[in-house]
Parts: C-alpha cells; structure tokens; sequence
C-alpha cells in the first residue's frame, strides 16, 4: 500500500501501519521539495497530490492513504473519484478518535492554516457528535520545526504554548476549557512531549495514527486485499534532500531508514 506526505509527518501514520499490518508492503512518498502544504492554496495542494497518484499508479498500490491532513481535506474526495483504488484520509480517523476520547464533548482541533480554513475537522467531528464543540487553531510554526529535527527543544515548547494556551482558557466557563487537543496534522506527534506538558494531566491529546490504520485495516478486509502472513517489504523515497529526513525517520522508528529520492 501506498503512503502519502507532504514530508516526514506522514511517518507517523505509517509506523502505526506496519503495527497494525505487519504482512504489508508499504511504499512511503514523502514531498519534501514542497512542503509545507499548509499555507498553499487548495488548487495547488490537489494539483500536487494528482501528481503523487500517479506517482503511486505506477508502482502497483491496492490502498493509498494521504497520510496528510492538508492534502486530505484539500483533495481526498476528488482524488476518490479518480482513482481506481481504494483511498483513505486522515481527517475522519483523527476526528474519531478525538469523540472517542472527550469527555466534556470539548474539542481542541490543532492544524495547519489549509486545514483550520477548510473547516474539515470540524465538519466530521460534528458529523460524528452533533452537540460536540469544536474549536480550531492554526500553527504555522510547527510542521517547519519538525521538518529542521527541532522537536525537544526550548523553541518547539515556546511554539507549542503559544498555539496550546488559548486553547486552553479562552471563552472558558469551565478550565481547561477543551478537555481533548487533537493533534490534525501527521508531523505534529513529533512534538506529543510538548503537547502533553503544556495541556497538562486534565487534557487528552489524541491523533489519526491508531484510527487511520484500523480504517486501512477494514477497508482492506472487505476488499479482501490483507496480505497473506508474509515477510513484507518497505519503501522510502522523498522528492527533496534526504539527508535531514532520514535523521527525523530514525527518530520515529528508532532505527536507520533508507531513503531514496524521486520526482512527481
């Protein structure tokens, strides 16, 4: 199956797919010569991910998963029309999960400036829980402090506080005045620590990895395409300099990842 990013946030999500399918050959895209998608128009972003279908149509995918929030809200649903194979977002698996995890019905959705100003989350947790309260926050700073390898550091936290504390205490009755931050975009997990620390114990902080691997799981069962057990194989391949991407993959995986670079 075929994995889709605007860099190395999509990582993420792939990491919980080996997980979860352990029998699958994965494939993984990642955009690093035009990254970040957040503040690009919407045209350009879908322009952008047709190019990386047929990217994917010619090395032999049954599944692809925009592992992308930007490129999800901007392109899945014309992408599906599309295509002739199955293709799965991220939004709605993160969405899920934030209902699933809220108490209070009390959402902080954290996201890129394409994805705040599609108002996807928002549409699917309310299309999930209609009496859910949805509030949204748009973090310019992150995706490039993730991309330089930045998490850990004093300017991640600063960065993190500044889009997290409103969040927290404006127009709040009750505080914190969100019980749930969904972290809606695949990079921002890279900076949980951060997350955590500034929301504090109260605050759960849920994103689309788990949720977005059941859905690929599901779909691929009732298509009958889950792999038999097998020794898999997997793919890396970045369409910009390799060299700090592969420092941010050994990060999430925690071992050495081959990185090939390509062009769409």
């Amino acid at each position: 199956m075929g994995v889709f990013d605007s860099g190395v946030g999509g990582l993420t999500v792939l990491k919980e797919l080996r997980r979860q399918l352990p029998s699958e050959t994965t494939i993984y895209l990642g955009d690093e010569a035009r990254m970040p998608y957040g503040p690009r128009a919407q045209a350009e972003v879908l322009d952008f991910v047709r190019q990386a279908m047929r990217w994917f149509a010619a090395r032999d995918c049954k599944l692809i998963v925009i592992a992308c929030n930007t490129a999800t809200s901007a392109a899945l649903e014309t992408v599906r029309d599309e295509v002739s194979l199955p293709v799965i977002g991220v939004v709605r698996p993160g969405a899920a999960a934030a209902v699933a995890a809220s108490q209070r019905r009390a959402i902080g959705v954290l996201a890129t400036v394409g994805t705040v100003r599609s108002g996807a989350y928002v549409r699917a947790v309310r299309d999930l829980d209609p009496f859910a309260d949805c509030v949204q926050q748009a973090c310019p700073k992150l995706v490039p402090i993730v991309e330089a390898g930045k998490a850990g550091t004093p300017e991640a936290l600063a960065a993190v506080k500044e889009y997290v504390e409103p969040l927290l205490s404006e127009g709040a009755v009750v505080t914190p005045a969100v019980d749930t931050l969904l972290l809606g975009c695949t990079h921002y997990p890279l900076l949980r620590e951060e997350f955590s620390k500034v929301a504090g114990p109260g605050v759960r902080v849920v994103d689309s990895a788990t949720t977005t691997a059941l859905a690929v799981r599901e779909v691929l069962a009732s298509h009958h395409l889950l792999a038999s057990p097998t020794v898999p194989r997997h793919e890396v391949y970045a369409t910009g300099p390799t060299q700090r991407f592969k420092q941010v993959a050994r990060t999430i995986f925690g071992e050495d990842v081959d990185v090939s670079e390509t062009q769409l």
